[in-house]
């Protein structure tokens, strides 16, 4: 028998003299047994939807409890996250600030891209930003700085006391802890206080003393004192006198049995030290002891 024969078979292909040879063979006795027997096995019922469904129960048991998002939600999240990347993003490119920082005893010079030139005075810092200079001319200032402004647009010197606004001239601003003084020395300054505006003409100044508008004194100088490394007071705190002393000689200032809010008048000295504490202590009736970068103001009668 070829071996095609069963398959033929089978399926019903075989023919005539083909079958006929097939009967002869041993095989097709128990080929032939089989499939009568085969025929009449049926299969067991099988309802497809009941077993997907029984399937699907088991597979959700067995599955770990999620909560799951409402997918509205969701989307609210990756919106907000997004926004939050582009926000940070267009800020950080925006405001890539040019910064210039003085230590104590150190003050340096700064020309602007419009050449304006500011002289800052020691320990303070502005920052502008150089890239959006030709639409707005802000400078952001932490200490003291004298600023000669070259004619344009608006030019404003923002503190966290106050903002300064001039178009081309010449004026210094003190923005120090409770103290915060703006003199103009040409042209007209504009000085923003508790959203009260104050107008500075040549030769005036504005002073605000721990949150207090001060009556001012007008400069008798066509350039702040600092600048010509000295350091001038006009009924001041004693206390502001002293910090600035510190600044100026990058050293650390004791006091004992002294009143600090004694209003001081007088000079002292930017480059000498000791000039400077004699300065400060001979009208204040002080005696002072200088040790290393530490000096002690005390009173008089002090045992």
């Amino acid at each position: 028998m070829q071996e095609n024969y069963l398959a033929k078979w089978l399926s019903g292909e075989l023919s005539e003299a083909e079958l006929s040879e097939f009967k002869k063979s041993d095989a097709y006795a128990s080929y032939n047994k089989l499939k009568e027997v085969s025929s009449t096995m049926e299969a067991p019922e099988f309802n497809a939807d009941q077993a997907f469904q029984k399937l699907m129960d088991e597979r959700i048991g067995a599955a770990p409890k999620v909560v799951a998002l409402h997918p509205y939600k969701k989307f609210l999240r990756v919106a907000a996250a997004i926004a939050i990347l582009l926000t940070g993003s267009y800020f950080y490119v925006n405001t890539l600030d040019e910064s210039v920082t003085t230590q104590l005893a150190e003050r340096t010079e700064v020309v602007l891209p419009d050449n304006s030139e500011i002289l800052l005075n020691a320990d303070s810092r502005i920052s502008y930003s150089e890239k959006n200079w030709d639409e707005e001319r802000n400078v952001a200032l932490k200490g003291e700085a004298f600023f000669k402004v070259a004619k344009g647009k608006k030019f404003t010197v923002s503190t966290n006391h106050g903002t300064v606004a001039v178009l081309g001239t010449q004026f210094n601003v003190e923005n120090r802890k409770d103290f915060f003084e703006v003199t103009c020395f040409e042209g007209l300054v504009s000085v923003t206080y508790n959203n009260t505006e104050t107008q500075l003409p040549a030769g005036s100044s504005f002073v605000v003393i721990g949150g207090q508008v001060m009556d001012a004194p007008n400069p008798i100088t066509a350039q702040p004192s600092w600048v010509n490394n000295e350091s001038s007071f006009e009924r001041i705190p004693l206390e502001f006198v002293l910090n600035e002393l510190e600044r100026q000689f990058n050293i650390k200032v004791n006091t004992q049995n002294v009143d600090k809010n004694l209003l001081f008048t007088g000079t002292f000295s930017n480059t000498d030290l000791n000039m400077a504490l004699k300065s400060i202590s001979t009208p204040s009736r002080m005696n002072y002891k200088l040790e290393g970068d530490n000096v002690l103001f005390y009173a008089e009668k002090t045992p």
